[in-house]
């Protein structure tokens, strides 16, 4: 059965808005895993804009599930995770402008950077996905910098406003998952997923995991997390 990963980084947002304490992110945690999802992932950016330090390190004291860390490929932020012990490093390209992530990460062209990231995470027990576009060439790039895992950026799929368009999208999200699947890593898939687009996505059986953030937190706002998360749930099983 595909899991279901849920990003509460936007919860983190609301409470930034204000500075305060509410709502605490390790709160909808707690509601998030009673819902039935299979893990949290958090994006602790440079600017520290939603999540931040504590709510990392607290979060990892409570999650029963899994905790999956996206963060920048930078020594910075790998000292921060084998600090840490996330149960995963999604490392995902960051840049400050962007509202959120705007692509996948650029393997093929950074290789010996990501390679050297890769390798003290590993050193430190901790497991690597890529975040990545469907793009044959990235795939093998991430087996050769040895990532566990790939997530694939699905966001050409989630904006398509015409049926054509989605369906090559969807059919170049199934060429990367079966190429990752064949060279042994595990595939997941992410960005602008929601309520309407994902079912058609279920139709790739490689992929074994969706990591969902914006879409969730925006319909809990109208019908509550946990109701919220267990409609995604059904939905992607």
């Amino acid at each position: 059965m595909p899991r279901l990963g849920v990003n509460i980084d936007h919860v983190a947002t609301l409470r930034q808005a204000r500075s305060g304490r509410d709502p605490d992110p390790l709160a909808a945690a707690v509601l998030v895993e009673l819902a039935g999802a299979d893990g949290l992932v958090v994006h602790l950016r440079e600017d520290r804009r939603h999540i931040q330090d504590r709510d990392l390190a607290l979060l990892r004291e409570i999650v029963q599930t899994k905790l999956n860390l996206e963060m920048a490929a930078e020594e910075s932020m790998a000292k921060i995770a084998l600090t840490t012990k996330p149960h995963l490093v999604t490392l995902v390209p960051e840049r400050r402008q962007e509202l959120t992530t705007e692509g996948g990460l650029e393997v093929a062209g950074r290789r010996d950077r990501i390679q050297r990231i890769i390798e003290l995470l590993h050193d430190g027990g901790i497991p690597i996905s890529l975040f990545i576009e469907p793009d044959l060439d990235q795939i093998k790039a991430a087996h050769k910098v040895a990532a566990d895992y790939v997530e694939l950026h699905t966001g050409r799929y989630a904006n398509a406003r015409r049926q054509k368009e989605e369906q090559t999208e969807l059919e170049a999200l199934s060429q990367a998952a079966k190429l990752a699947y064949k060279l042994g890593m595990g595939v997941s898939a992410g960005h602008g997923l929601n309520y309407r687009n994902v079912k058609r996505l279920t139709q790739v059986p490689e992929i074994v995991e969706y990591n969902i953030g914006h879409s969730i937190i925006a319909r809990a706002v109208l019908v509550g997390l946990e109701r919220a998360v267990r409609e995604m749930k059904q939905l992607i099983s």
